[in-house]
């Protein structure tokens, strides 16, 4: 074979063995290919939906300026009539008949600028005047021995709602028969001892309105039209230095052991 055609067949064939090697290289630098849109799972958008609407539908009811009255039913007493006030300066308070004394004493719960406020109503189990006994500051949490839980959804656990970094799982809900709104199940996502709000269905209106809560603390329903709000949310009755009213009935102070006379 003639030499030029030797060196023909030498340089082609070292081609021949270069070639595989120099694809495989230019496939390596080629960037991926993105993910085609039928890939994304399309649940979580929803529920990151409900989270969103249900979250501004908190912001405006912490906005929400009014008195309401909403109807209190799914507890041990009977059906009771609860009165929220959400005052122009942002004070608030809620009027909780059978809140405390096991349910014989009427109590008003309110947070004005010089604090955090229970007071006692006139009532079957508490006779007298009204008066107030002061807790704390305005942002402090009312103790869990005189808690009776119903002004929560009207006013820390909006805060809750609004804040995207609290482990809560929110999907639609269907309003029941008679409320008016939207309505969302939240579920808390961590195992906890004191969640931050009880799991349950919340409902509102689309200016913020409250409609509807059912949770642990019983079922809370809006009993009419709300009315508008004070300048500020008055205090039941004067300030007194005195022993707030617990939850627990009070143990009879005149009982005796027995053969005592």
């Amino acid at each position: 074979m003639p030499a030029h055609l030797r060196a023909t067949c030498r340089s082609t064939g070292v081609l021949v063995l270069l070639l595989p090697a120099l694809l495989t290289a230019c496939t390596a630098d080629r960037p991926a290919p993105p993910p085609t849109a039928g890939s994304a799972d399309p649940a979580p958008a929803e529920v990151d939906a409900a989270r969103d609407e249900l979250a501004a539908l908190a912001a405006a009811a912490r906005d929400r300026h009014l008195t309401a009255r909403y109807t209190l039913t799914g507890t041990d007493g009977p059906t009771r009539d609860v009165t929220v006030t959400s005052a122009a300066d942002g004070t608030w308070r809620v009027d909780v008949p059978g809140g405390a004394l096991g349910g014989t004493a009427d109590v008003s719960l309110a947070a004005t600028a010089d604090g955090l406020f229970q007071c006692g109503l006139p009532s079957a189990g508490r006779p007298e005047a009204a008066s107030c006994v002061r807790l704390g500051d305005r942002d402090d949490a009312v103790p869990r021995r005189l808690d009776p839980r119903v002004q929560h959804p009207f006013t820390d656990w909006l805060e809750v709602l609004t804040d995207r970094r609290t482990p809560l799982a929110v999907s639609p809900a269907t309003a029941p028969a008679g409320v008016a709104g939207t309505c969302y199940a939240v579920e808390t996502t961590s195992a906890s001892l004191n969640p931050p709000l009880d799991v349950g269905i919340y409902c509102y209106e689309p200016d913020g309105t409250p409609t509807y809560v059912r949770a642990a603390l019983g079922t809370l329903t809006l009993a009419g039209p709300p009315g508008p709000a004070p300048a500020t949310a008055p205090l039941a009755g004067p300030v007194v230095n005195a022993e707030p009213l617990g939850l627990e009935a009070p143990t009879p102070s005149g009982s005796t052991g027995a053969g005592t006379s």
